[in-house]
């Protein structure tokens, strides 16, 4: 039996021991640091295995780190290589394959993600147009970082440069349009 002079020094005991417990287990989570390498495909060879061993959560860093990469060494066979990076994330259950397309076509296609087809909306899009026309520049500048410093895609970034211009000629046109039609 213990005896209540006992008690408190086993509750301190006990909270000791799940102390070293909770620290023990924080001791044992992956540390998930970037690739230490300029090689494209050594870099995503580690991050396969870094998101494969516990550090998913940080897939956002490591696709920027593998950007910062390919910025070293762009060349058009890049495209492909983020593709089948994508598409495996996409294997794995890492991303849906909404996702997947959403990171490729934000960085690597012409196609705007942030506008979806709704710029021509007086109710949805002229209302919120400055948001639509800010969320697009920054996509216009991750659309210069993919096709342009990743994969070398000079046309494909001035194709994409000229539709977001002509985007903001019509949505400028339809929400004063909009307007006049209330």
């Amino acid at each position: 039996m213990i005896t209540n002079k006992l008690f408190p020094t086993l509750t301190v005991f006990g909270t000791l021991a799940a102390l070293l417990t909770v620290a023990s287990c924080a001791t044992t989570a992956p540390s998930c640091p970037s690739p230490q390498t300029r090689n494209l495909d050594s870099a995503i060879s580690f991050v396969k295995t870094s998101l494969n061993t516990g550090c998913q959560a940080h897939f956002d860093r490591y696709y920027d780190d593998l950007l910062r990469i390919a910025e070293g060494d762009p060349k058009p066979e890049n495209k492909r290589t983020f593709s089948e990076f994508l598409v495996w994330s996409g294997d794995q259950g890492l991303l849906s394959t909404r996702q997947a397309e959403e990171y490729y076509n934000r960085y690597f296609n012409v196609k705007f993600m942030s506008m979806k087809g709704d710029y021509n909306n007086c109710s949805h899009t002229c209302p919120n147009k400055q948001k639509v026309l800010f969320n697009m520049e920054r996509e216009l500048s991750d659309k210069e970082r993919g096709l342009l410093k990743v994969s070398e895609d000079r046309d494909g970034y001035y194709r994409a440069d000229r539709l977001f211009q002509e985007v903001e000629l019509v949505l400028e046109a339809t929400c004063t349009a909009c307007a006049a039609g209330r």
